[in-house]
């Protein structure tokens, strides 16, 4: 008979996250529904302060568990919050296993390979940051304009501009008239040209 090497006897407890409320879980909970006994989706940052399902689903986890992700991303803030979470699971006798990248760290080859994983995972986000950094200067430089397209026009703001200095009506008046709040306005004047007192 020949003997199972990775035999556990404890639960393999599914965790998934997406950054926002509005992305969709299915993918994730497709891929780790076959490797797991329960899944615990939640939503938010990576990096946010507090991540209320994944602490408890780690508080939860006991010797023989099995905690499955669908790619190390999914869970872990930094390589080092990987490789100190695995650490700590590991001295608990609980195991990760990872689904697209194949890794079963109840292996040396497994820990092995995690922790390769985890620096590949911070370069390829170093990578995304300056490839989008790269793009946000380049379109500044053919002069587009980024963010938000702005509520008043420069007509508007040249307009409001001649009512304030001839005292023909105040901010909040004019505010009101383009249906925008006053704070609005003001910003946008000191940003377009700036306002005689």
């Amino acid at each position: 008979m020949i003997e199972k090497l990775n035999e556990y006897n404890g639960r393999r407890v599914g965790y998934l996250r997406c950054s926002r409320p509005d992305q969709c879980l299915d993918r994730q909970i497709d891929a780790l529904r076959p490797h797991c006994d329960e899944l615990h989706p939640e939503s938010g940052s990576a990096v946010a302060r507090k991540r209320p399902v994944f602490e408890k689903v780690i508080d939860n986890l006991q010797r023989g568990d099995v905690l499955v992700v669908l790619d190390v991303d999914r869970a872990f803030r930094s390589p080092i919050d990987a490789l100190l979470t695995e650490e700590t699971l590991s001295r608990r006798g609980v195991s990760l296993h990872i689904i697209n990248a194949a890794v079963d760290t109840s292996t040396a080859e497994g820990e092995f390979i995690f922790t390769i994983l985890t620096a590949q995972a911070r370069l390829e986000r170093r990578h995304i940051s300056r490839r989008t950094k790269e793009g946000l200067a380049a379109t500044r430089q053919r002069g587009t304009r980024l963010g938000r397209p702005p509520k008043l026009t420069d007509d508007q703001l040249s307009a409001a501009r001649h009512q304030i200095e001839g005292k023909l009506a105040t901010i909040g008046a004019i505010a009101a008239q383009y249906k925008v709040d006053p704070w609005t306005l003001t910003r946008s004047l000191r940003r377009h040209c700036p306002v005689q007192a």
